[in-house]
């Protein structure tokens, strides 16, 4: 039997917040995060993973 291959939904835990990545970057593929005076870039890929640099 060949079952169709369905993208699984992540589990919510009300305690840890969800934040959309597209939100964060307004729309744009890459936005500066700060944290604790050190700025991050979170860049969004045309393959739509997540990268988080330094």
């Amino acid at each position: 039997m060949i079952r169709a291959q369905t993208k699984a939904e992540p589990e919510l835990t009300p305690e840890i917040a969800i934040h959309d990545a597209r939100v964060l970057t307004g729309g744009a593929a890459t936005t500066n995060i700060v944290l604790d005076g050190q700025i991050y870039t979170l860049r969004i890929t045309r393959a739509g993973k997540l990268i988080l640099t330094k």
